[in-house]
Parts: structure tokens; sequence; C-alpha cells
């Protein structure tokens, strides 16, 4: 992803006088004003730099500034302003002050770089998290006493833009099933054992097999390794859970909330919103308190089913056909709910608590509804690329739609946006 500019289009549905039309044209008035992303690149940011940026964009004529703090592929020689220490701190202020001073307004994204939430406050505990297990074939009647091998999470992956993450060493077991061998590719969820409680701290498992094949399955959590993209001096750091209340309280605290403190009374009119970009942190299937939200939600344990959806290659379903289709369907619609409320519902709560607004890019998600998690936010964002084609206007019609759906009267647009090789090319 490669930002040249970006704008924001403000789209508004009010009747205007004809005459009011001519003089806020010549004049937009600053609710009309585009915007545009701001880069704090490799920690190389002045005052002086500040005050002159500023300065040109209120000379042109616009209205606010997104900030990003980036490492870019074509960054500035390093300066000392590494994210969030005391400098770059002091440098945020000054930006809010001299914004104040010339009638700008700035929206600071909900974390380093690009997208997402991350930052070197995020635990591996509190980042997102996702389903292991392994598998053990035993045959009964048999007196079994073993360590069993921990599901692998030394895994790595590929972060889509060309490089591997490597997981975190952390790992917390979920439950541990035994499942007798299926048979027409079926097992009964009333014939699934639940051994989580004879799984003693050291892993070992004491238990007297039934006669018959079995399959213990152990089954766990760790995290994804989604972090930080691009990298940023100082704020590298894991994604936060964005299934967690306590991740999301945690992530704020450490950043936003920490910046609104620190301007006072200017947060809410000039240190106005934050910010969350497009979806670019993978994806992510559990969090600890995954199991409590869908037996509240759904009405039963989905631990019996869990083999269904953490790909164990168990060569059968728990239940028939129907009962594992539905199963899934309740463990998306959880997995949903809990983005919804717990990501963006819940920076937004933070947010409106500091008189700050949010704004998202609310397409392209990889799981959950993107209708009910982009209605959380305060202003819905797409983008246009200059050579985008038919995906820009689907994103615009989406994130259009979903503000006539809630009501919100604002739609953003990050515009124009090109690469090295398409900024010459025509729309």
């Amino acid at each position: 992803m490669k930002y040249i500019i970006a704008l924001m289009l403000a789209f508004f549905c009010a009747p205007v006088l004809a005459a009011d039309l001519a003089s806020n044209f010549v004049t937009p008035p600053p609710s009309a004003r585009p915007w545009v992303y701001w880069f704090w690149n490799n920690g190389n940011v002045t005052k002086a730099g500040i005050t002159a940026d500023l300065e040109a964009m209120k000379r042109a004529g616009i209205g606010g500034v997104i900030i990003m703090d980036v490492v870019e592929r074509f960054a500035p020689p390093p300066g000392t302003a590494d994210f969030m220490n005391p400098e770059w701190q002091e440098l945020f202020r000054f930006a809010v002050a001299e914004a104040h001073r010339l009638g700008l307004e700035i929206n600071m994204t909900n974390g380093p770089g690009w997208c997402g939430s991350s930052g070197p406050w995020i635990t591996p505990e509190l980042s997102m998290q996702m389903l292991v297990g392994t598998n053990l074939t035993v045959e009964g009647p048999l007196s079994f006493s073993a360590v069993l091998p921990q599901p692998d999470t030394s895994k790595q992956r590929h972060d889509g833009f060309g490089s591997t993450v490597k997981y975190e060493d952390f790992y917390s077991d979920v439950a541990l099933l035994a499942i007798p061998e299926p048979t027409n590719g079926v097992v009964s969820p009333d014939a699934v054992v639940n051994l989580t409680e004879k799984l003693d701290a050291s892993g070992r498992l004491n238990w007297d097999i039934p006669a018959g094949k079995w399959i213990i399955e152990r089954i766990g959590h760790t995290t994804t390794g989604s972090s930080t993209r691009p990298p940023v001096k100082g704020g590298n750091g894991l994604e936060c859970d964005k299934l967690s209340r306590e991740a999301m309280d945690v992530h704020f605290t450490n950043m936003i909330g920490k910046l609104s403190a620190s301007v006072g009374s200017l947060s809410g009119p000039t240190f106005s919103a934050t910010h969350i970009d497009s979806w670019e942190v993978g994806s992510q299937n559990w969090t600890p308190k995954f199991r409590e939200e869908f037996q509240k939600r759904r009405g039963y344990d989905p631990i019996p089913f869990l083999p269904d959806v953490a790909a164990l290659n168990l060569q059968g379903s728990i239940g028939d056909a129907a009962l594992a289709a539905r199963f899934r369907w309740d463990f998306e619609q959880t997995i949903s709910e809990l983005l919804a409320e717990n990501y963006v519902g819940r920076l937004a709560e933070l947010a409106h608590q500091h008189g700050l607004r949010l704004t998202l890019e609310g397409y392209n998600l990889p799981f959950g509804d993107e209708a009910t998690y982009t209605a959380r936010s305060d202003e819905p964002m797409t983008e246009f690329w200059a050579t985008g084609g038919n995906e820009n206007l689907t994103k615009c019609r989406q994130m259009a739609s979903v503000a006539h759906i809630y009501g919100h009267t604002i739609v953003g647009a990050e515009a124009f946006t090109s690469g090295d090789d398409q900024g010459a090319r025509r729309l």
C-alpha cells in the first residue's frame, strides 16, 4: 500500500440555496474542506517542519489532517522522534496547538503504521488470537498416562507484503477432547468426551481409555503474530485482540487516551478524532472469553464442536452436515458480534469519552459483518485509487450504503491514492 495523497470528501444531503452555494463554492466552510493524510516518517519530525506543513495546508484550503506515523520505503534519514517517546509526544502537542492557531483539525490513527491497533504495550495475551491443535490416536481399553504434545506455535505465515512473521512463543489450552474414530464421517456431539480437567499443568493426561479407537485432540490458542505495518520507529508491536474489550482498553490507555490528556482542552475541538484505516491485519478466531460469550449469545457450549473449526483434519465432523453448518454459522456470528462491540464499538465509546470522533474504513474484512462493524463509527470511510477500476465503485457504494442505513451524514473517502507506477495514469 503506497499513499501519495488522500483527500477526505464530505457529502451532504441538505438542500442549499443558490446564493449560499455560490458563496460557499468561493469560500468553502470548514465542514466542506478536504483533508489530507500527513505522514510522520522515520522519526524525522521537527517543530519547524510541522509549522511549515500546516501553514501550507491552510493556504491551500485544507481543513484537517490524519496523522500516520510510518517508516516508508522511501523514508528520509532517521530522526530522533521515535513513536510516542517524550520528544514525539511534545511534537504532537505542538502540532495540535499549531493546528488550533490555524483553524485546522487533527485526526490521529489509532496506532502506529497505517492500519489496525498495535503497539509495544500489546502482550501476546492481549493480541489477536487463533485456535491451534494437535491430534493423538489411541486405542483402548488402556490405562493411559503421558505428556501430550503441545500444539505448534512456531510456524511462520506470510504477512501479505512479501515477508514472513513468526508466531510469538505463547500458548494457552482451551480444551482437551476425546473423539471416537468417525464412521459415515460423523461423530455425535454426545460422544465427545471432555478431558480438560484431567490435563495437569505439565500437559500430562491420566485417563482410562474405553474400548475402541479414539482421537485425543488438544486444542489451545496462540497469537496470530499480526503486528505493526509498515514498521514504525519505537512503535512496533502486536495487534490488539479485536474481540476483546479489555485489550482495547489497554491499547487506548497507552496511546489515544494519553495523547488526549496531554492536549487538554484541545481534545475535541482541534484534536478531534481517531481513525482506523483499511483492514490489513489478517484474521482471528478466538479470544480468552469466547466460550462464555458464545454460551451467553447462542445458548449452548461450543467446546464439543471446536474440532469443526480448529482445522484439525478430523476426517469427519461433529454432528451431521446440517448441525455442523449451524455451529459454524453460530461461531462466525459470535465473532462478528464481538468484533463490532469490543473493537470498534469499544473504541468509539472511549473516543467519545474524550470528545473525539471515530472514522473508519470498514470494507474488505476477512471475518465479521462489515455493515454492523462500520456502523459503530461516526464517519464511515471508503477509498478510491487512481487506477482502482470496479473495486473503487464497490467500496464507495458499500460505505455510502452503511451511512444511509445508519444515519451518518458524512462519508469520507481516501481519494486518488496511487503507487509508483500509477501516478501518470488517467482515472
